[in-house]
């Protein structure tokens, strides 16, 4: 654990466990796709090729900060034409913060979700 990421640890006398925020921004992303109307996770172009091609890639679209046991979460998305912006934001906050909160056992204090664009659905063609 000597790299700079940060870790949720819990502690007792048969040891400790140790959960990494990788790990809580993936189930924050898992959380984040599968609210109806979420077309995607948002992350910026530019960032070079072997960030986007590693295992990080699962949870682009996630930022944390994480202080003791309590963590605040932004999530960047995509949203499908059609549906209501500020209801999807409300759901994605729901689901992100109960997510959180029942895998890793931690306080989520705030989820703060950034619309970064809408998905125009592709029209069906007629044979």
């Amino acid at each position: 654990m000597a790299d700079n990421r940060e870790y949720i640890r819990n502690s007792d006398e048969k040891g400790s466990i140790n959960i990494s925020e990788d790990v809580i921004a993936v189930i924050a992303a898992a959380a984040t796709t599968e609210v109806e109307g979420v077309y995607g996770l948002f992350y910026a172009h530019g960032k070079e090729l072997s960030n986007m091609m590693s295992k990080k890639s699962l949870s682009r679209g996630i930022k944390l900060l994480i202080e003791e046991n309590n963590v605040d979460v932004d999530v960047f998305i995509m949203v499908e034409m059609g549906y209501s912006v500020s209801d999807i934001g409300e759901e994605v906050q729901k689901s992100v913060a109960s997510a959180i909160e029942s895998a890793v056992g931690v306080t989520v204090n705030t989820v703060n979700v950034h619309i970064c664009g809408i998905s125009l659905r592709k029209s069906k063609q007629t044979v």
